[in-house]
């Protein structure tokens, strides 16, 4: 129980205050999910905290959790996302999930998908180093 007490005052160091989320958990379990959490969505890592909370939304948005979508907003908006970018954000979440929608109801053959990209992406490739 120590370890859980430990973890719930990092917690509240780190965050300013501990939320009910942390608490609805085994008390066991909490301290093996703060660690990623407070590595991967609180702290410097390879992706900067305004892309990681632009992905978040996006995920977020995508799967409809209306606590994400608040989490992941406000945390983007501190990490300096412009209402410009959530706008674009938000046609681009759209914009995925509904060619994932056609895609997947049309059933087309996925690795000719693929093949056909891969001449796609190299023709783009190509192009982008003739703009240079």
């Amino acid at each position: 129980m120590a370890k859980y007490q430990e973890t719930l005052e990092d917690i509240k160091k780190t965050m300013g205050v501990v939320l009910d989320q942390f608490k609805a958990i085994p008390p066991d379990v909490l301290e093996h999910e703060w660690e990623p959490l407070k590595k991967y969505a609180l702290s410097e890592s390879k992706i900067p905290a305004k892309y990681r909370e632009l992905i978040g939304l996006a995920v977020a948005s995508s799967i409809k959790c209306p606590y994400c979508i608040h989490f992941h907003t406000r945390a983007a908006k501190m990490n300096g996302a412009t209402d410009e970018e959530l706008a674009e954000l938000a046609w681009l979440t759209r914009f995925t999930t509904g060619w994932s929608a056609i895609l997947h109801t049309a059933n087309l053959d996925l690795d000719k998908f693929k093949k056909q990209f891969a001449e796609s992406e190299a023709y783009m490739t190509k192009q982008s180093k003739q703009k240079r």
